[in-house]
């Protein structure tokens, strides 16, 4: 993986998801996809085993450097981390290729981080307002809907899409 590009795309992310994402809103305005789930999806199911569980905790990090209950760290980077791995382990003995797959993905991803991080943040301290519709189905709905197409554009950032049809011709 070319971990220069990663660092500028997960930067990049982190940074629309902290401003420009923040103008998007359908039907609410606390209603925004997750850029940084969409990409842990992708590189969970793009990378291989370690390169997934490296990505998987990196985006975890700026997930939670970008989010605005930022009182503390460690829910998101242990849930991203954790369920990336998982998602990886699991997209070996399932393709996830197709749209509708890939946004089940993000959808289930989006379900599974936001409980485990609202749990571990309930562990720690007292977490702040948490509305369960919006961070454990709306936000992940969103997320799934827009992050299939967002591969595409994330794969030929990262040189992704080249490499595999290099290795399914050998």
């Amino acid at each position: 993986m070319r971990w220069l590009r990663f660092a500028v795309l997960v930067l990049v992310a982190a940074i629309l998801q902290t401003t420009f994402v923040d103008m998007i809103w359908i039907l609410n305005a606390n209603i925004k996809p997750d850029l940084l789930l969409i990409l842990l999806v992708f590189f969970a199911v793009r990378c291989d085993p370690t390169e997934a569980v490296i990505a998987s905790f990196a985006i975890g990090l700026a997930a939670d450097l970008a989010s605005p209950t930022a009182g503390f760290m460690g829910p998101r980077i242990i849930s991203f981390g954790v369920f990336g791995t998982l998602l990886n382990d699991l997209h070996n003995v399932i393709a996830i290729q197709r749209l509708p797959f890939q946004a089940a993905a993000i959808f289930a991803m989006g379900i599974l981080t936001a409980v485990a991080s609202h749990l571990l943040a309930y562990l720690r301290a007292e977490p702040a307002a948490f509305s369960i519709a919006r961070q454990c189905f709306w936000q992940p709905a969103l997320s799934g809907v827009i992050g299939p197409f967002v591969f595409l554009p994330v794969g030929w950032w990262m040189h992704m899409n080249r490499s595999r049809r290099r290795r399914r011709q050998h």
